[in-house]
């Protein structure tokens, strides 16, 4: 085999410029030529907002123009939280700015320890380990839990995170239809009994903003006996008596094995988590590469999200307020008549479904150019041949922000024919 010095020496000065047949940016053409249509329409980019002031978790400055946020997951609205910025301060002035390691080398600190208790604390488990992010914390625990010869089965509308996990495993990958019972049921019983299985679920599912049905599923996987993660990331800090997720509401926390949920949303920070009652559960920090192999979280970053999570546990009244945030805009955007993924406010995300793109993005634009910042979706992300404008809400939204959100969306609908 050449070496790569070797390899260098053999380059001529001057290399003949690459056929585009073998440029490996080729590929992405078809999405250049997309956007680049989209721009010359004279349309704002969607995926490329900018935001040039944030004055609250609701309220920010996008194009020079006073915005109202109906697009973050800063569900429990803990970015300006006093006391938490206050954390970050602090572990910035005592620790300085980052780690410059993993946290199986000189990578935890104080505050890791700390973040690492306040989950325990706060879902009542014996296990928690932290990860520099969500997405990280299901690309490890699900490539490390399930191995070669073993199971996964997962909702087909898991997140890519989700995915990804599975692709960075070994175990082989079985998929049943979206909030399926039977479907899940089906397809368990045709696995041998013997190898292991590991049954992935999503409490709120992030596009359409739906829950799942986790009492039955769970009991499904367990006739199977097969071990059950469940992603919390949407419903974590106002789902349950306590906050800890769809899972807690439906009564099934002795059954879960594994709970996975991210400091981005309610939290108010970065990083992703897991956490289980497992005697074993700590080996995962010896075999899982996705922990063993990154960065560690800055000790601001962790000291923000431990105050954060130690706040949620009593956090009762902004959990109601979500709530009625929830069924405010849920019922207005209905009586408006729009088609939305959820007949109930069921959870802090109302996704408002579109004919097309077109569409989609006229009334996106519409409602940015009013003063309202929404997420627009498009497949892959969505179900095929789904387009929707998705609402994400804060427990920081007053009513009469709420109130001016339909009225824009209502001018938004007649403009792009949304509405009769």
């Amino acid at each position: 085999m050449t070496d790569a010095i070797d390899t260098a020496e053999a380059l001529p000065e001057n290399p003949v410029p690459i056929a585009p047949e073998t440029d490996l940016m080729s590929k992405f053409d078809g999405l250049i030529a997309e956007r680049q249509a989209l721009l010359d329409s004279g349309v704002t980019d969607p995926f490329a907002i900018v935001m040039e002031q944030v004055k609250s978790p609701t309220e920010a400055v996008i194009k020079g123009r006073d915005t109202i946020l109906l697009g973050t997951y800063n569900y429990m609205g803990m970015t300006f939280d006093p006391d938490v910025i206050q954390a970050g301060k602090d572990a910035l002035d005592q620790f300085g700015s980052g780690t410059n390691g993993s946290r199986m080398l000189n990578g935890t600190f104080r505050d890791h320890m700390e973040v690492e208790q306040a989950l325990r604390d706060f879902y009542g488990t014996t296990g928690a380990i932290v990860f520099s992010t969500g997405y990280m914390a299901n690309l490890g625990m699900i490539s490390t839990l399930a191995g070669k010869g073993e199971y996964v089965v997962l909702d087909a509308d898991s997140h890519a995170s989700i995915y990804d996990g599975c692709k960075q495993g070994y175990a082989e990958i079985v998929r049943f239809r979206h909030n399926d019972i039977e479907d899940l049921d089906k397809r368990l019983g045709r696995l041998p009994k013997e190898p292991g299985k590991l049954v992935v679920l999503e409490g709120v599912y992030s596009m359409l903003g739906d829950v799942a049905p986790l009492k039955e599923m769970v009991a499904v996987a367990k006739k199977h006996n097969a071990m059950v993660l469940s992603d919390e990331a949407h419903s974590m800090g106002f789902y349950g008596p306590n906050g800890r997720g769809v899972y807690e509401a439906q009564g099934c926390e002795g059954d879960v094995d594994f709970i996975v949920g991210t400091f981005s949303k309610s939290v108010g920070t970065v990083g992703g988590f897991c956490v289980s009652n497992h005697p074993k559960f700590e080996a995962i920090r010896l075999a899982c590469r996705p922990y063993i192999f990154t960065a560690s979280l800055p000790p601001s970053v962790v000291a923000t999200a431990a105050m954060s999570i130690r706040k949620l546990q009593h956090a009762h009244n902004k959990r109601a307020h979500l709530w009625e945030n929830a069924r405010q805009l849920h019922g207005g955007l209905t009586r408006l008549g729009f088609k939305l993924g959820t007949g109930h406010p069921d959870s802090a995300i109302v996704a408002v479904i579109l004919d097309d793109q077109t569409q989609a993005v006229m009334m996106w634009q519409a409602l940015l150019d009013s003063g309202v910042y929404v997420n627009m979706a498009r497949p892959p992300a969505t179900p095929a041949g789904t387009y929707l404008l998705r609402c994400s809400l804060c427990a920081e939204h007053t009513a009469d922000q709420i109130a001016t959100v339909l009225e824009r969306f209502e001018a938004a609908g007649r403009a792009a024919h949304a509405l009769s």
